[in-house]
């Protein structure tokens, strides 16, 4: 399917979560509202996109029978690879769902898969599912913790995070590597890590 704009997709899943748990669709001045909005035109707009992409549909001339097409599949996205050990490129779509409802995971939890051997020590392995969350506020990160890291915009990484001033020390769990040391400016924290998955289901 074709793929949505920010301000679709925003519209997009908040619709699918509002059908699943009320049963029905909702009202424009509640998309209204949900998007922080005070006209309903860009609201009727997104959803001429969602419907033309094939997203969903409605009854024409009848309320609230907007139905979801493409049910997002459940459980936490698997973005891509990490890599333990050296840099790899950025992640950014999903290319798989792991289900695990059944685990009291934080909300907007991700998984990657491990590639290399840089972290070992800390028992994730070459090949684990690590789980991460978004970081809202990276300055206020606690040294030592393990992280995914895009450095200087080329690379993505899972290393012990560590700033002192305006550096960052990006630390493997592993001698045979050595410390990832930059300038604060040329790292992105883009996860937190919340668990590890041995094997993949």
């Amino acid at each position: 399917m074709e793929r949505l704009t920010q301000a679709q997709q925003e519209l997009y899943e908040w619709l699918v979560e509002y059908i699943r748990i009320n049963q029905h669709s909702p009202s424009i001045r509640q998309m209204m509202q949900a998007m922080n909005l005070k006209s309903p035109a860009p609201i009727q707009s997104r959803l001429e996109h969602l419907r033309t992409k094939g997203y969903i549909e409605w009854t024409e001339g009848k309320a609230r029978t907007i139905r979801i097409l493409h049910p997002m599949k459940q459980g936490v996205p698997v973005l891509g690879t990490i890599a333990a050990g050296g840099l790899i490129e950025p992640f950014t779509d999903a290319i798989d769902h792991i289900d695990f409802n059944n685990f009291d995971l934080p909300a907007k939890t991700y998984a990657l898969r491990v590639t290399g051997d840089s972290m070992i020590e800390d028992l994730i392995s070459d090949g684990d599912l690590v789980f991460l969350r978004p970081v809202p506020e990276p300055d206020n990160l606690k040294n030592g913790t393990i992280v995914a890291a895009r450095v200087d915009g080329y690379g993505t990484t899972l290393k012990r995070f560590y700033r002192s001033g305006d550096r960052v020390t990006l630390k493997p769990a592993n001698p045979k590597y050595n410390p990832i040391e930059v300038s604060a400016m040329q790292v992105e924290v883009q996860g937190s890590l919340v668990g590890v998955w041995r094997g993949y289901v």
